[in-house]
């Protein structure tokens, strides 16, 4: 019996534990951000990649494709 709460009272003061749950809460907040920032931003940064290459391209700069 004696090892069964002794088990329990090592379960209970185990911290490790919370520190990956911590840390599973950080990285889902920052993916959340991300998400966010990419979702207003899209279109923006869609819009600028494009200029960039309608430049280049109007430089006479094509893209190579190599398999």
């Amino acid at each position: 019996m004696n090892y069964l709460v002794d088990l329990i009272k090592s379960f209970m003061n185990d911290e490790e534990g919370a520190t990956a749950v911590e840390y599973g809460v950080l990285i889902a907040l920052i993916i959340a951000a991300v998400v966010v920032v990419i979702g207003t931003l899209g279109d923006q940064i869609q819009v600028g990649f494009q200029s960039v290459s309608d430049e280049l391209t109007g430089a006479g700069i094509t893209p190579t494709v190599t398999p």
